[in-house]
């Protein structure tokens, strides 16, 4: 079994990054691997709602030429999904919802690619706005049919400058709890 993480910070190795390998340390002990996909310095851009995904049902996005297809193709090999996001004015970050919009448009397109995978969403915030975000990664785990594992709180962080969230000790045990749940999800799915 594997799991695949985007990072969907503009700044490598920060708090939403931390946050991320936290989830992906409880999962290795398990047997799974793990990736980590910082976004940070990619070029990911959001989709022309040209609708040749649909035409061509070719697992790939057609309508730009970045780094967003071979992002797809770790999702679709993937047996579960993890998106980290920092909170920007109370939302994901672009590169986040560009991943999102087209990654799901091309899962839509192919017969519901990432249907029954495990998905799971981690949000870094300052102070607020985190819950919007940690949503509309959900929505897009729940309307691509995908399994939603929960945590002992809601999925988020809190920090501001690099390293802060080491300090949010609620926050990290939510993220262990959440990779520990994860990892018994995706034993059960693929057992």
């Amino acid at each position: 079994m594997n799991v695949v993480a985007f990072c969907g910070s503009a700044r490598r190795n920060g708090n939403t990054a931390m946050l991320a390998r936290t989830v992906l340390a409880e999962l290795e002990p398990a047997g799974i691997e793990t990736e980590l996909v910082q976004l940070a310095g990619k070029e990911v851009r959001g989709c022309l709602a040209c609708r040749k995904c649909f035409e061509k049902k070719d697992r790939r996005c057609s309508g730009r030429d970045d780094d967003v297809n071979g992002f797809i193709e770790k999702m679709i090999e993937a047996d579960g999904i993890l998106l980290a996001s920092p909170t920007y004015f109370a939302d994901l970050s672009p590169e986040m919802k560009a991943l999102i919009d087209r990654a799901g448009y091309v899962s839509r397109a192919n017969e519901d690619l990432f249907k029954r995978k495990v998905g799971a969403a981690v949000v870094a915030a300052r102070r607020a706005g985190a819950i919007h975000a940690f949503d509309s990664m959900n929505h897009f785990f729940l309307i691509s049919q995908m399994i939603v594992p929960g945590s002992n709180y809601w999925n988020l962080g809190f920090g501001l400058d690099k390293g802060d969230v080491e300090k949010d000790e609620e926050g990290l045990q939510t993220m262990k709890q959440l990779g520990k749940n994860m990892a018994w999800l995706l034993e059960k799915v693929n057992s």
